[in-house]
């Protein structure tokens, strides 16, 4: 047989990073994916989907005790556990869904090897998943609001376009890592140590305050930094920074281009690799 294959069977236009046209008319295997992981997640658990809640609030007692009452980091007049959530609910949906988004085209390889779909589907699915549990989290912060006294503000309106925003990035991130991870294990294994280290290197346990000034224009390079900030802000009523969530979504548009015209570059081999 030649090395290289006569015919190859792909979508209708190679060169283009995403064909939307093409995700659209898969839609209901989108649903599907998303339905399934849903059900087989806490399908066998005795505490169900009450683990989505249990998560960032164990990680609120946990850094309020330590953080809060031992290394008193300052928040001004706004509650420490308060402050957390509004950071954490956005950190552990981002965190979530890139790792279980990286990992998402090797666990699909069944379906891969076996029927042409767009495979930029599976780690969208993946995400969609996370969103799901997002909003279910975000019952600690409702129940958290009302127990200190925290009024609602119309910023909470410009919430959902940041979630959008949180989102496209995580599925950028996840289709970067999805791809190199098919060729190349060493991606899934260092990307739990990157998530760390990202997560300390972002304004999800303490404010941007806290970083010193000759620093700021890099440290507003890193697009969390942005989107933490505006989730912040929408949800307690503080005030936007439009230029960390302007640079934020510039790199956000980076990531999610590149990633796309990478991960379409590459589909060609994950049947024969994965």
């Amino acid at each position: 047989l030649p090395d290289q294959p006569l015919i190859k069977i792909r979508s209708g236009r190679a060169a283009a990073a995403i064909d939307l046209r093409e995700i659209w008319g898969h839609r209901e295997l989108l649903y599907f994916l998303v339905w399934r992981d849903l059900k087989a997640r806490y399908k066998q658990t005795s505490l169900g989907v009450s683990w989505v809640i249990l998560q960032p609030l164990l990680m609120t007692i946990v850094f309020a005790v330590v953080l809060g009452k031992f290394v008193r980091v300052p928040t001004g007049a706004v509650p420490y556990p308060l402050f957390l959530v509004a950071g954490l609910l956005p950190w552990i949906f981002f965190s979530n869904a890139v790792s279980s988004g990286s990992y998402s085209l090797i666990v699909s390889s069944h379906m891969i090897t076996k029927v042409y779909f767009p495979r930029l589907i599976i780690p969208i699915a993946a995400v969609g998943v996370r969103l799901a549990d997002f909003l279910i989290a975000s019952l600690v912060l409702v129940g958290l609001m009302p127990v200190f006294g925290w009024p609602l503000s119309w910023r909470l309106l410009i919430l959902p376009l940041l979630v959008i925003h949180l989102a496209l990035l995580a599925l950028g991130l996840s289709a970067w890592f999805s791809a190199l991870n098919v060729r190349y294990r060493d991606a899934g294994t260092a990307l739990p140590v990157l998530l760390q280290l990202w997560m300390f290197a972002s304004p999800i346990v303490y404010p941007t305050t806290l970083v010193p000034e000759r620093w700021k224009l890099i440290y507003e390079l890193n697009p969390l930094a942005g989107i933490v900030g505006g989730f912040r802000s929408a949800i307690l009523g503080l005030h936007f920074d439009l230029g960390s969530l302007t640079a934020s979504m510039l790199i956000t548009l980076v990531v999610l281009v590149s990633s796309t015209f990478v991960f379409k570059r590459l589909e060609d081999d994950f049947a024969d690799i994965v």
